[in-house]
């Protein structure tokens, strides 16, 4: 890969972050207002997990490229999942939060992703 394919790539990853960030907050008070602190909070969850997933798949990807990796980072990247499902697990079973607005919260780096995309098609 060239500097200006790492170049481009490094703009589309930030630009995708400055998206999750905005769509996270927008979302949180959309449903705090619309639907309470419970849903807004699932939300939040959410969209906090969903970010989570997006930088540990971000920094995996780093790895595949080369890029070095400590024994810290690896213990996290292979539990990763682990980790999700038992925040999932506490969220849902101790947690007073909506579950349908914490599904919803996950679909943030989705979003963020598909609004690049569209950037991308209209940039081009």
């Amino acid at each position: 890969m060239t500097a200006l394919d790492e170049d481009w790539f490094a703009r589309a990853v930030g630009r995708i972050w400055k998206v999750m960030a905005a769509l996270a907050v927008a979302g949180t008070l959309a449903t705090l207002f619309w639907r309470g602190w419970r849903w807004g909070a699932g939300f939040a969850a959410g969209a906090v997990i969903s970010c989570l997933n997006f930088r540990w798949l971000k920094n995996l990807t780093d790895v595949l490229g080369g890029t070095r990796l400590r024994r810290g980072r690896a213990l996290v990247l292979a539990f990763r999942y682990l980790l999700l499902g038992g925040g999932a697990y506490v969220i849902l079973r101790y947690s007073p939060v909506s579950l349908a607005a914490l599904l919803a919260g996950l679909f943030v780096s989705i979003a963020a992703v598909i609004v690049e995309v569209i950037y991308e098609l209209f940039r081009g």
